[in-house]
């Protein structure tokens, strides 16, 4: 028998379609959920490398180039599309300033602890290449979240923040990877790729900081690491070392660049226009591909990219750059810029306070002042022990009439 639906009911039914199509929607669209860290190296690896035109064949773009703009000028509208819009910014600074990191498979990575002393073993193509990295444990049995220091367990921060915290220390030996100033085909590194000598440091250290956090991963409980809570940091050119690693390895949680200037955070478009600070001409070229040189000068406009970008292929993860404008050569003024622009792409995705910056003077290089450490110590409480505390970090007062605006129109 079929029953008829009054007509007070078929009204009522009338009003709720609306109600019913638009929570059907939200169902099946849902909320995009943004991680915090990857439990994988690279997710954009998937994406095939975009054409990379030579300098005569790139456009002159005098402002500082969209990174929530695909190359074919699409808009990045949504997170979802920005691991494809990722991938070719990477693809970018790898192919135009500092070669492609290494690839290494697995398999090729083996991993031991002596002690307290984490050693990593690589080998390939008949080669091995070894890292030792001491590691200091907090009391207990872990697992515990960590810090890749370059250089010494904490880099160059103050060592009681993470201490008091219950934080692993991780050194790393970048020396047994490659030489502060390389001599192309002579390093560590190149026993294991002899086909990669063009490769600045700034791909071979990242290619080091990943093997080390195979390793982790490898022996798993054994190293008492928790994997998903790591953290890097060092100051200066190690600044620039940990910026780039953060970029390009996506398993750290937390990257803090300390005074990273040029080649860093710092963009070469503006640093260029500022006085005696270290441009795209006169960088050290043993950190980059010989072959950047071709954009020193007037030609740093026909970059496809620039180093806002670099900052922004930290996110969606975590990452803090502090600045000490006292030091000319650091070109700060650039690297609050780039800062501002790079801080877009989280705000796009309203997770703004994933990306803190913060510019002050009144204190020596690499050594991070007092009124710095309540902005460390935030963002080591939420991305390493997560906990609920605000990382709305931005502080350059020191640079509040610098026209940011003439550098981005987007």
């Amino acid at each position: 028998m079929i029953k008829l639906v009054s007509s007070d009911n078929y009204t009522a039914m009338k009003k709720l379609i609306p109600v019913i199509i638009f929570s059907f929607m939200l169902a099946s669209c849902g909320t995009e959920e943004i991680p915090l860290v990857f439990g994988r190296e690279n997710t954009s690896d998937k994406y095939e490398v975009p054409a990379m035109p030579a300098l005569e064949e790139l456009p002159v773009v005098e402002t500082l180039p969209d990174p929530l703009q695909f190359e074919n000028g699409k808009a990045v509208k949504r997170y979802s599309q920005w691991e494809r819009r990722r991938a070719e910014i990477l693809a970018q600074l790898q192919h135009y300033e500092v070669g492609f990191k290494p690839q290494t498979a697995r398999e090729c990575v083996e991993a031991e602890m002596a002690g307290d002393t984490l050693k990593v073993s690589v080998t390939d193509n008949g080669e091995t290449l070894t890292m030792r990295c001491l590691i200091t444990y907090p009391e207990g049995d872990g697992p515990f979240p960590a810090i890749i220091g370059i250089g010494m367990g904490a880099g160059s921060l103050p060592r009681h923040i993470f201490e008091e915290r219950g934080i692993a220390m991780i050194s790393f030996p970048f020396w047994e990877v490659m030489s502060h100033t390389q001599k192309r085909g002579e390093e560590p590194l190149n026993r294991l790729y002899p086909d990669q000598t063009e490769i600045g440091s700034y791909a071979a250290w990242p290619w080091g900081v990943s093997r080390l956090i195979d390793a982790l991963e490898i022996l798993g409980e054994e190293s008492r690491i928790d994997v998903a809570h790591l953290a890097i940091s060092g100051c200066s050119f190690a600044g620039k070392m940990a910026l780039w690693s953060g970029a390009m390895d996506e398993r750290i949680a937390l990257t803090i660049a300390q005074e990273p200037g040029g080649g860093g955070a710092a963009a070469w478009r503006v640093s260029e226009t500022l006085g005696n600070v270290e441009t795209l001409g006169r960088t050290n070229y043993s950190w980059f591909k010989e072959s950047m040189r071709v954009f020193s000068e007037e030609n740093v406009s026909r970059l496809p990219m620039d180093h806002h970008e670099l900052c922004a292929l930290v996110a969606p993860r975590a990452l803090l750059v502090f600045g000490n404008p006292d030091y000319e050569w650091l070109a700060d003024e650039s690297g609050y810029v780039s800062c501002v622009a790079a801080r877009k792409v989280w705000e796009h995705f309203g997770i703004e306070d994933r990306m803190g910056y913060s510019f002050i003077d009144g204190h020596f290089h690499c050594m991070l002042p007092e009124s710095q450490w309540p902005e460390l110590e935030a963002f080591v409480d939420r991305f390493l022990l997560g906990k609920d505390v605000p990382t709305d970090v931005t502080v350059a007062h020191i640079f509040e009439d610098v026209d940011v605006e003439k550098w981005i129109n987007w």
